[in-house]
């Protein structure tokens, strides 16, 4: 792990080389064996202990009665037992000697009652040894650079750019498959719990100093340390976009907080005033939470909101220019240099206002190449959004007019996406001015695929691209004016 975040106190949390692992057994049903498995699935490299008073080999792994057996020190604890059972677990785990420590079990703050009393006892035992751990309540955390996976589903998505602290216990892991999709993955994801003590803000300070770290994204039922919050984010939104996505603004998401975590919410308009204070950006769904998280995390920033929209089908097209509007984004005439140069390629059934409309090129390339190079050449231009049909009946139709044998056509259409579509997207992620796609085609489908494994993000809709290039021109204005705030100060 770079010596850049030795210092944090997550840094051997996320980068342990040994783990004491307490609550896995041989019995498959065990939530315990189900998170062992998880981490040994994911083919972390590092030793594991797991521990258990009666089972001497556990999943194919020697165990150990007491953590007091063990050879080493390990570097952290990842402890699935019952409630009752944990401080002294975690008490041992300090007269050892293990400094980091993953309290997944419950029954603490979130229930109330003896569960309050429990956590502060949960408290002063980790404080009285010096230990650090996130939790309780929580599955703990993800790194998929170091292999690492302390939850309970299967993390098979690629290592990928996308932070993560969630205060809700099993939502990163709901997420894995939903990334996948896209071709994207987190880099590290942390899931918080009840916050007992590792929070919010120290996983924010741990990810803003993590180089596999592109953006921060947060699932949020309650700030607990505002003040922190806020200049936290405020220094790290410089380097750093953060996106957050606040459940409690409601009194039914407030009470659901509560018997969640135990986290106390505070109103709607109260939590958008510290994200803009802080130069967060505010998601309004899950969706758009991971839509701005990608674009923000691939593309470069617009230097303004001069947008033009290319499209070969009317509808889409009008869909993301009404998208843009309402997102408050300019849609300008073209310049009348760009209008000529665009003009050999469209048609007298088409349309050089603003979405630019092709409706039909004989040649893919000049609608996919040519004439976003030129739309994007031009000074007045900010960004480009642009629709993408790339059926493949379409090249399996060319092939076979041109008399390839039925047997090779399969083959062909596929290097021909790939070099095609390849290609364009390599063009347009190089561009220095952000482009985004958008497209009604399946995200499994080999030209999204191909366009995608490039880099280029390319959104299901064209509101929702046109959301998230919103929220590429949000945060350049926040990190300008972030930026004039604290000079000034």
């Amino acid at each position: 792990m770079p010596e850049i975040i030795d210092a944090t106190p997550l840094q051997k949390m996320t980068a342990p080389k040994s783990i004491a692992f307490f609550g896995a057994s041989n019995n498959p049903a065990s939530m315990g064996t189900t998170q062992l498995r998880c981490l040994l699935k994911m083919g972390y490299q590092g030793k594991v202990f797991p521990i258990h008073p009666r089972e001497t080999m556990v999943q194919g792994l020697q165990a150990y009665k007491d953590v007091a057996d063990l050879p080493e020190v390990p570097d952290l604890a990842v402890l699935i037992l019952p409630t009752k059972v944990v401080i002294d677990i975690l008490d041992k785990c300090g007269r050892l000697g293990i400094k980091k420590a993953v309290v997944v079990s419950g029954g603490f703050l979130e229930v109330g009652g003896e569960g309050k009393t429990l956590q502060e006892e949960l408290k002063e035992t980790a404080k009285r040894h010096g230990i650090r751990f996130l939790g309780p309540n929580c599955l703990g955390l993800v790194n998929t650079h170091e292999k690492l996976n302390t939850t309970f589903f299967p993390c098979d998505c690629d290592p990928g750019f996308i932070g993560m602290v969630s205060q809700s216990g099993s939502f990163v892991t709901q997420i894995f498959t939903y990334l996948k999709r896209y071709g994207l993955g987190f880099s590290t994801a942390f899931s918080v719990g009840n916050e007992a003590n590792l929070d919010l803000v120290d996983c924010l300070e741990h990810l803003s100093r993590d180089p596999e770290t592109k953006v921060i994204t947060l699932y949020i039922e309650a700030i607990r340390r505002g003040r922190e919050f806020i200049e936290a984010a405020r220094s790290i939104t410089q380097t750093k976009p953060i996106v957050a996505y606040y459940v409690g603004g409601s009194e039914a998401g407030r009470q659901a907080g509560l018997s969640h975590t135990g986290a106390m919410a505070g109103p709607d308009p109260l939590y958008e005033g510290i994200f803009r204070q802080a130069g967060v950006i505010r998601a309004a769904t899950i969706e758009e939470l991971f839509d701005f998280a990608w674009v923000l995390g691939a593309s470069p920033l617009p230097q303004g909101d001069n947008m033009i929209i290319l499209t070969h089908s009317g509808g889409p097209g009008a869909a993301c220019a009404d998208a843009c509007g309402r997102e408050g984004l300019k849609l300008p005439e073209l310049p009348l240099d760009l209008k000529k140069a665009l003009s050999k390629y469209v048609p007298h059934t088409g349309s050089l206002r603003n979405p630019v409309d092709v409706t039909f090129s004989k040649n893919p390339m000049e609608y996919f190449r040519d004439m976003p190079q030129l739309i994007l050449n031009n000074p007045m231009v900010d960004g480009l959004l642009i629709y993408f049909l790339l059926p493949g009946f379409m090249a399996e139709q060319a092939l076979e007019v041109m008399g390839v044998p039925q047997e090779e056509i399969k083959e062909k259409v596929g290097e021909f996406i790939d070099q095609q579509a390849g290609g364009v997207a390599r063009m347009m992620k190089n561009s220095p001015k952000p482009v985004l796609g958008f497209s009604f085609m399946e995200r499994d489908e080999l030209p999204i695929q191909v366009v995608q494994k490039q880099g280029l993000p390319v959104l299901p809709s064209p509101e929702r691209a046109a959301r998230a290039m919103k929220a590429l021109f949000l945060y350049k204005k926040l990190k300008a004016k972030n930026n004039f705030s604290q000079e000034a100060a």
